[in-house]
């Protein structure tokens, strides 16, 4: 066994190679088979000596954006430092390549290294655009055809993945928080370890991926699930109330503090301590006790409907409609029907149960626990601020008439249509039997945190997982203003409100046009699957080989390759915008800083335009050479800086979310008659007959 092969039986996955962790997955097998094949046909046909330049670039930016992040370049580099096939490696192609192949083309393989090859890459972090190689491979080419898939496996997912998160920053602003929930979502362990840190790369300030923050020095975050609330069933299941004073050192019930400011809470909430769940009580001071001073709680999982609730539900109803309310069960189908001036109405959206995952809610009080507020408000995933419905209708699951005089507000990016009464400050809230529901996940928790103020200590926050994120959020503040005011705790105004539950970009925008009082988001599905595009589509393509340019011809004029070793320029404005990237073949002296550069579309003929930049920036660096890493690789943090300040770089009209403006890429008058003279004598001279 070599030393790639012992480290990795000995830690891991994750071999520690002291300079930086190594991937014991990414190695030269981790390949297609036909490179293998290839590289023997190379070698037969004695080309061992021939030297290649390859391109990695890709065709098209994701996400209908104009922009992409180049990520993943430091794994590349890690891979080239232990590319080696080991004994093991040699003897499993042996058995699995055909036939024939002689025994003197393993032995090839067996000394091979990537000593000979030397990388070229824009630095890690900074804004890449199509056909502008992001990586550029010289070397014999046995060595660097073998190295494609590796390569494009690293550069893919990376790039697309910190693309998606550096976009979600910029729509949710830099004071709001974003934190990676998406290991459980992510496709397998190396796509949810590659999630967490192209998604701290783009942006995003924190993880769930404990592993990730271990490996990565990641800021590592969470809360609990709706199970830690739903184990709880009463406050007699309470086995440990006490809890040490922060300063005195003398321990005290929290239970009984607890207990004490739900009972003045419920008159400054307008809410009974009927009306809220004791298991949820018992699960939030248990929650408490085990972590004072990170007390941050689920507050969504009973939003329990009082006598008083249906009451009004049954004065607010139109004649004619009390009985469907009364009958209504509460959960409702996908394709629920309302009722709307008259007229039926199909609306779109699941309801979603009590607490979001699916568990029986507990009888307190001889009131009904677990009616969820979805039911009531909107649907967990349809309702402002979800993401699975374009259209919903906010009071769907309870089937009831909307023709009595009530204000609509229909949002621009959900559709939602909602029955909204407004404050003196002009902020949308529903009705007050509305206002009813989430109330037991406030109450508890605020009562639990001032329990913890009266023993010196300061809670952290709630999360959100389900229903109207927007009203919700702005329910929670206008709660936590109140308590702050009463009860003398100016702290309770700055407690923090994630928020979850399947957000996409698309969410966020709708929230932010609503006002919510959001200050994190957790983020998971959409964010690690990229689901809005799962593939960037890097491609690797030869260009030169001795010396001899190479073009790959197509009908699709997009598929056309820029043949030559070729460098690439940032042109920049006066007012620091970059404003086109221009390609050059590599014999050609760079554009200088105030002289006119002539920069042309590299396929059609009549988009061309002169540049007087003032400023130029070299987009290349050797990073790999005579077998050593030739620059110093920056950190995690420096990368995730280096994101932004080349964000900063482009114009808000190219990265705006809807119709940003393309950026251009161009080619030098010299290379644009060298593509084209090239094109003409590799392409064949049709017949007519």
């Amino acid at each position: 066994m070599n030393d790639r092969e012992l480290s990795c039986n000995a830690g891991g996955q994750f071999m520690d190679r002291g300079r930086m962790n190594q991937n014991g997955v990414v190695q030269p097998l981790l390949t297609d088979l036909y490179q293998i094949t290839m590289a023997y046909a190379y070698w037969k046909s004695d080309k061992t000596d021939d030297q290649a330049v390859f391109d990695l670039f890709f065709r098209n930016n994701p996400f209908h954006g104009e922009f992409t992040i180049f990520a993943g370049l430091e794994e590349c580099l890690k891979f080239l430092d232990s590319f080696h096939y080991s004994q093991s490696d040699i003897e499993y192609l042996k058995q699995t390549l055909p036939e024939g192949i002689e025994i003197e083309f393993f032995e090839y393989l067996g000394n091979l290294t990537a000593r000979e090859v030397t990388l070229f890459a824009i630095d890690e972090g900074t804004v890449a655009f199509p056909r502008v190689p992001i990586i550029k491979i010289e070397g014999p080419l046995i060595i660097v055809q073998l190295l494609e898939t590796t390569l494009l496996t690293l550069v893919n997912y990376a790039s697309l993945m910190a693309t998606n998160a550096a976009r979600y920053r910029m729509v949710a602003g830099k004071h709001v928080k974003l934190l990676e929930f998406g290991l459980r979502r992510a496709q397998g362990p190396d796509g949810g370890l590659s999630a967490s840190k192209y998604s701290y790369t783009g942006g995003f300030d924190g993880t769930s991926n404990v592993l990730a923050g271990k490996l990565f020095n990641i800021p590592v975050k969470g809360t609990h699930a709706h199970a830690y609330i739903t184990s709880f069933s009463s406050i007699g299941e309470l086995k440990t109330r006490l809890l040490k004073h922060k300063k005195t050192g003398v321990m005290e019930d929290l239970l009984e503090h607890a207990v004490r400011h739900r009972g003045m809470l419920s008159h400054v909430l307008d809410v009974s301590t009927e009306e809220s769940s004791e298991g949820e009580l018992a699960a939030m001071v248990s929650y408490a006790i085990a972590f004072p001073d990170g007390f941050m709680a689920l507050v969504d999982t009973y939003d329990v409907k009082s006598r008083e609730t249906e009451q009004q539900l049954t004065q607010d109803l139109p004649s004619g409609n009390q009985n469907d309310s009364k009958s209504k069960d509460s959960s409702s189908p996908s394709k629920p029907q309302s009722t709307v001036n008259g007229q039926k109405k199909i609306t779109y959206g699941k309801s979603q149960k009590s607490g979001s995952n699916g568990h029986k809610s507990h009888n307190h009080n001889g009131h009904q626990n677990g009616i969820a507020a979805q039911n009531i408000v909107g649907g967990g995933g349809g309702g402002i601020g979800g993401s699975r419905s374009p259209v919903k209708d906010t009071l769907n699951e309870t089937n009831l008439s909307t023709t009595t005089a009530t204000a609509t507000k229909r949002t621009s990016a959900t559709a939602t249509t909602t029955l909204t009464r407004t404050t003196s400050n002009g902020t949308a809230y529903l009705p007050k039997y509305v206002e009813k529901s989430f109330r037991s996940g406030l109450l508890n928790f605020s009562a639990v945190a001032l329990a913890l103020n009266d023993l010196g200590y300061h809670a952290l926050g709630i999360r959100i997982d389900s229903g109207d994120l927007a009203y919700l959020s702005c329910l929670a503040r206008e709660t936590f203003e109140k308590v702050a005011e009463r009860f003398k705790v100016p702290w309770f105004n700055k407690l923090t409100i994630v928020a979850s539950n399947d957000i996409n970009e698309d969410t966020i925008l709708s929230l932010n046009e609503q006002g919510h009082k959001i200050d994190c988001f957790g983020i998971g599905t959409h964010l690690v699957t990229c689901q809005r595009q799962p593939a960037l589509g890097c491609v690797y393509k030869l260009v030169e080989i001795n010396g001899q340019p190479r073009i790959k011809l197509s009908q699709d004029v997009e598929k056309v390759t820029m043949p030559g070793n070729k460098n690439a320029y940032r042109l920049y404005s006066a007012d620091g915008h970059a404003l086109i990237d221009l390609l050059q073949k590599v014999s050609e002296p760079p554009p200088a800083v105030g002289q006119k550069v002539l920069c042309r579309h590299p396929f059609q003929e009549s988009k061309r335009a002169y540049v007087i930049p003032s400023h130029v920036e070299s987009l290349y660096k050797v990073y790999w050479k005579s077998g050593k890493i030739c620059q110093q690789l920056p950190t995690l943090e420096q990368v995730r800086e280096k994101v932004q300040i080349s964000l900063k770089t482009l114009r808000n009209d190219h990265k705006r979310t809807l119709n940003p403006t393309p950026y251009k890429v161009s080619v030098s008058d010299n290379l644009y008659n060298f593509i084209h003279d090239l094109w003409l004598q590799n392409a064949p001279i049709g017949e007519l007959s």
